[in-house]
């Protein structure tokens, strides 16, 4: 019997197991060092704000993986040997395979700060780090200020972690707002100001140069690019991730960034493919990025490769852009691409309420008025509406005119749709 091994058993891994075995009766074995059970990793946050205990961000019960024949095995691969089509453990054991898929994830950014391998120094992505962050941050006595690196959303999922446990958080962004790198920026500018009305100490243009330890190599400050020294316990690391792949040194598996594959998520090496974040796409799709360290793409890779892996060749088709996310109380999705500067030939029609922190941003050709991608704040819209306007090519103005369609509770915001529409004809009869 065919054996597939998977390295990983984050949403990329198991949703290629699942999906492997929904379609064949193929050996699997996953293997993870983190965790014996798959988890939802983006529910870590909700564990150390005590909205849940950690076995309820397991979504399947513990029978699951016996019944459904997918072996699980907690161990850490120490080395992949290609000519041979075996696995190294740290344990000395070795595992023989037929195919194998890597889905090993991504860590933390580090730049070669001077002090970053002090203890306190941290990022947020595994179980261990959630771990690691009781030790470093179990309340205000022990961690008396936070000092977090880079605005991206780990960073802000930290700062509100540690805000409901009353830890000062001092937040270093070098923008001059918050992701305005992604954001448009009206829409970093909004949420900049709510991070600083919960009393986040956000620095804008500010980057971090240092960081001090003790005689005991615990943290203990922080130098910024400007010189001033912040006293702190914890430095928290969200300068973004990188592919974690060093264990495939000596392999023969290409890798840049991420390790390298094609439109059906093969390496060079055959029989041996990548998902998820650790993958870069020789060829990205479009206006794509060669990794994307993001939940969904994870998922629909892991679900596409299990075609493949079943002698169903199936090749990388993303679709279009979609993602979501959560600032505190301000609820994000994107749908397409809305650029923080419009395309050149393109514009942006920008409507916000800042009482309630709500905004839209739609990037649309100037042109043909094509309707390119849409931003939501804090207004819960319908993936499979934007997908069909999008695949239909919909012009704007037929956007604009029909929002509340897209729109989950439309009976909330029906003032807001009035307010969008009559504003956006405003603008469009002034231009």
């Amino acid at each position: 019997m065919e054996h597939i091994v998977i390295i990983g058993n984050g949403i990329a891994g198991i949703t290629a197991a699942r999906h492997i075995r929904k379609l064949s009766s193929k050996r699997i074995t996953v293997i993870s060092a983190e965790t014996d059970y798959f988890f939802s990793r983006t529910a870590l946050m909700y564990v150390y704000m005590g909205h849940m205990k950690f076995e309820h961000t397991q979504p399947y019960e513990n029978w699951f993986w016996k019944k459904n024949k997918i072996d699980l095995k907690k161990a850490y691969v120490t080395q992949v040997h290609t000519e041979t089509k075996k696995i190294s453990l740290e344990s000395g054991e070795q595992m023989t395979y037929d195919k194998l898929i890597l889905a090993t994830g991504s860590v933390s950014n580090k730049f070669g700060w001077p002090g970053q391998d002090l203890n306190g120094v941290q990022g947020l992505i595994t179980k261990k780090d959630l771990e690691l962050l009781e030790i470093n941050a179990p309340d205000n006595k022990v961690c008396k200020r936070a000092v977090l690196i880079g605005g991206g959303l780990i960073g802000v999922e930290l700062a509100e972690m540690l805000h409901t446990r009353n830890i000062p958080v001092t937040f270093l962004v070098r923008e001059k707002a918050f992701w305005s790198s992604v954001l448009p920026f009206p829409e970093a500018s909004m949420i900049s100001n709510h991070l600083l009305s919960h009393h986040i100490d956000l620095r804008h243009e500010e980057e971090l140069d240092e960081i001090i330890g003790d005689s005991h190599g615990n943290v203990k400050a922080v130098r910024t690019k400007k010189g001033e020294i912040i006293a702190c316990d914890l430095v928290g690391l969200s300068a973004g991730v990188r592919p974690q792949i060093k264990f495939l040194e000596g392999s023969g598996i290409d890798t840049d960034r991420g390790i390298l594959v094609n439109r059906y998520l093969q390496t060079n090496i055959p029989d041996v493919y990548a998902i998820g974040d650790c993958a870069q796409q020789r060829e990205p799709v479009g206006e794509r990025k060669s990794v994307e360290a993001v939940w969904y793409t994870g998922r629909m890779m892991g679900e596409t490769l299990a075609q493949t892996i079943c002698d169903q060749p199936t090749l990388w088709n993303p679709g279009h852009w979609f993602n979501s996310a959560k600032f505190m109380d301000i609820e994000y999705q994107t749908y397409g691409w809305v650029w923080n500067s419009p395309k050149e030939g393109n514009a942006h029609y920008h409507w916000q309420d800042q009482k309630n922190n709500r905004a839209v941003t739609v990037e649309y050709n100037l042109h043909e008025r094509t309707f390119i991608g849409i931003n939501t704040f804090n207004m819960r819209m319908r993936h499979e509406v934007f997908d069909k306007w999008l695949d239909d090519q919909q012009s704007v103005d037929y956007v604009i005119e029909n929002l509340q369609q897209a729109c989950f509770n439309p009976e909330f915001y029906k003032k807001p749709f009035h307010e969008i529409q009559s504003d956006f004809l405003k603008q469009k009869s002034a231009i």
